[in-house]
């Protein structure tokens, strides 16, 4: 089999700019995808990957995506990456512009860029192998949390969308698979998420012992596709270990507990 070429949404910045750089050390050929042309341009330079320049609610915008990667020869695996939170008011208070864009971003541009890309994918799948549609979407589709409203639901969202792709595509070559994280430290997120509130945005993560990284993600995106062609790995939910839920994380050190046993005995 020859090289791969993968094509990774969201690319700028965070889980997708680690992905491009991952996917690149391990030999693949990659089109990083972003809005913001200088940050692409920059990891171009750094790595030798192929850029384009689209924002990804425009339809126009992703027709001229396909384009470009059609004529760069064979794609073999997507990466649907581009995403966001805004906001963590209730359901009640929420402000439905921000659940709009979230919709926009998170679900209907996923829907866009599969649209366009799977004819590629199809006609890239080598013989004897496989295509790849892996999806990040967030154990906020999972599980759901107080603020969480418009989050939650474009994130279940996203889910549904997954699992119903994958009972349409049975019978093709076509991996389809969601990498589902839980708490990432990454310079963007949670900034976004409280409009610029760097205060805010740093006391999600204070004193939570080793959040996972960008680079943790690229990880296992990269792993599910290098596996043998067969090998089809459903949903990856990946979690720092002191985060047990959402809802649930631990702060300050993680240190074994006495069981009651030994509590009794001692």
């Amino acid at each position: 089999m020859g090289v791969q070429r993968v094509v990774v949404t969201g690319a700028s910045s965070g889980i997708g700019a680690a992905t491009v750089r991952l996917f690149r050390a391990r030999g693949w050929d990659v089109v990083g995808v972003a809005r913001r042309t200088d940050r692409l341009e920059a990891l171009a330079a750094e790595t030798g990957a192929q850029v384009f320049t689209a924002d990804l609610t425009v339809q126009a915008e992703v027709d001229a995506l396909r384009d470009f990667v059609a004529e760069g020869g064979p794609v073999h695996a997507l990466i649907n990456n581009a995403g966001g939170a805004y906001g963590m008011a209730s359901v009640e208070d929420g402000d439905p512009d921000d659940w709009t864009r979230m919709f926009d971003v998170n679900v209907v541009a996923v829907k866009r860029v599969i649209t366009a890309l799977l004819p590629l994918l199809r006609s890239g799948v080598p013989a004897g192998g496989s295509a790849g549609i892996v999806t990040i979407s967030s154990i906020a589709g999972h599980i759901p949390y107080e603020g969480g409203g418009g989050y939650n639901a474009t994130k279940f969202a996203v889910r549904a969308l997954v699992g119903v792709l994958r009972l349409e595509l049975a019978g093709e070559p076509i991996r389809v698979i969601e990498i589902a994280p839980g708490m990432v430290k990454t310079d963007e997120f949670s900034l976004n998420r409280f409009a610029g509130d760097q205060a805010k945005a740093d006391a999600v993560y204070d004193n939570v012992p080793h959040p996972l990284s960008a680079d943790d993600v690229a990880e296992a995106i990269v792993h599910t596709l290098e596996l043998p062609a067969h090998v089809n790995i459903d949903l990856v939910t990946i979690k720092p270990v002191a985060q047990a839920a959402p809802h649930k994380v631990i702060r300050g050190e993680l240190a074994p507990r006495r069981s009651q046993t030994q509590q009794t005995k001692g």
